[in-house]
This record gives C-alpha cells, sequence and structure tokens, in this order.
C-alpha cells in the first residue's frame, strides 16, 4: 500500500474523477466531502466548453461543495496569459459559453495576434481550419486551451481538440502555447493557491499522460483513477507509472 502520510492537499481533476457528463461518479460526492474535512482541495480542469461560473454551477448542481474559487480551468489560464499581454487582438475557437471569460479582449476574425483554440464541437471544418491557418500564416500566434488527445462522454470516447491543435502546427510551422494540462506552469498555479510544496500534493486524474504524467513532472505523488477516459491499454502503453491505481475516488478514503 502506497504512503501517503506526507500528503496535506489534493489536486482533483473534474470530468472523469468527479463526473462524467452530467452524471455524477458513484461515491464521488461524499469521498470529496470526507476528504476536504481533513485535506486542502483544488479542483483543476481542461474543461473548454465551459465558462468559470458555469463549471461553478454544474458542481454546486451536483452536490459538490466547491467554491468558485478553488476551480482551476485551463481557459482561464490563458485570460490570465493574455492579459498579461495587455489588450491583444484575438481570434476565438471557443464556445460561447467560455466566450464570455473573454469579453475583456477585442476581437477579429479578419486580424489577430492571437488565435486560441479550445473545443467546438461541431463546428469543427475546413472553413474553421483554414481561417485560423490564414491569421497564423499571417503572424498571429497559436494558443491551445489543452491538447488532449480524447474524452470521455456519457455514449463513450470522443475525439478531442489535440488533432486539431496538431494540424494547425503541421500546417502553419508554428508551435502552439498549450495551457491546462500537462502544463507544469498550471499546476503550478493551483500549488500556489494550496500553499503547499509538490511533495505535499497529490493529484487524482483520470488521464495517465495528462493528470499524472504532467503531476509527478513537478514532484506530486500521481494517483491514477479506473473512471472516466481511463483505458488499461493506454496505461500500458504510457511511460509514464502511476504512484497508486484505485478503482474511484470512493477508494481513496481507504489508502489514506
Amino acid at each position: 500500500m502506497a504512503d501517503l502520510v506526507h500528503i496535506r492537499g489534493f489536486l482533483f481533476d473534474l470530468d472523469g474523477v468527479l463526473y462524467v457528463g452530467n452524471q455524477v461518479i458513484e461515491g464521488a460526492r461524499e469521498a470529496l466531502e470526507t476528504l476536504r474535512s481533513h485535506y486542502a482541495c483544488r479542483f483543476i480542469t481542461n474543461t473548454s466548453t465551459k465558462s468559470l461560473d458555469s463549471l461553478y454551477h454544474k458542481l454546486a448542481g451536483m452536490g459538490f461543495a466547491i467554491a468558485r474559487e478553488e476551480i482551476f480551468s485551463a481557459p482561464q489560464a490563458v485570460v490570465r496569459f493574455l492579459k498579461n499581454q495587455g489588450t491583444p487582438v484575438c481570434h476565438l475557437l471557443l464556445e460561447e459559453d467560455v466566450r464570455r471569460d473573454f469579453s475583456c479582449f477585442p476581437l477579429s476574425a479578419s486580424r489577430a495576434e492571437y488565435v486560441v483554440v479550445g473545443d467546438i464541437g461541431q463546428r469543427w471544418n475546413y472553413a474553421v481550419l483554414n481561417q485560423a491557418f490564414r491569421l497564423l500564416l499571417e503572424g498571429a500566434e497559436l494558443i491551445a486551451v489543452h491538447k488532449n488527445r480524447f474524452w470521455q462522454t456519457e455514449e463513450g470516447l470522443n475525439l478531442d481538440i489535440g488533432a486539431f491543435v496538431t494540424a494547425l502546427e503541421y500546417a502553419s510551422g508554428k508551435p502552439a502555447r498549450i495551457f491546462g494540462k500537462p502544463s507544469p506552469s498550471f499546476f503550478e498555479m493551483a500549488l500556489e493557491d494550496l500553499g503547499l510544496e509538490p511533495h505535499e500534493v497529490a493529484i487524482v486524474g483520470d488521464d495517465i499522460e495528462s493528470d499524472i504524467g504532467g503531476g509527478q513532472q513537478l514532484g506530486l505523488f500521481g494517483i491514477l483513477v479506473r473512471t472516466g477516459k481511463y483505458r488499461e491499454s493506454q496505461v500500458r502503453a504510457s511511460k509514464v507509472r502511476p504512484d497508486l491505481v484505485i478503482d474511484s475516488l470512493r477508494d481513496l478514503l481507504g489508502v489514506l
């Protein structure tokens, strides 16, 4: 059994750990309530389809007592970066809800300093990609909210935005600036807010690369759950080795 005596705080992924789609994972609410009474907790997500307010209200509606300030989303990391650049002109490939978080920036589809790529669902097509591609050729920089390969839905695994980001990188010759997991700076934001050192914190996630690999790069203890997008074949193929594997979040209580 893994030794977790040094752990004082947890970073939890959201989708795949607490819920899948609109379904709460069995035992997650009760487990989190118990954990929060003993440990400092923050919640990190690459979700690029929901604004911070929408994430907060979704969690509250599912019965999770999580404060808005405890949620660290990849789009918020992008907003923080862009604000540090002043008021750059942006072209946003984002869902309408999450675009609300970017309302402080001027937008243009014909001349932009940054092309920001998130998830736009069924609206992906050649016209959308070509518009972004041409802006990149004209000098815009490429920002990816994250670069996940796939994600878990109630219907099964879905292709994620990593494929589109890679296509734009390949065609334009410009590497994307990646935010969200597994970016070290994204984990560092949450760690700074916790006020803890990496060795005092565990990351709990369902993605062997972005969650566990990203956290371990900084020295976090990596706990992989067999829920959400977890697939045994992906774990076997990965070079990342989790420090602990559990069936679901509720089983974490049994090892603490």
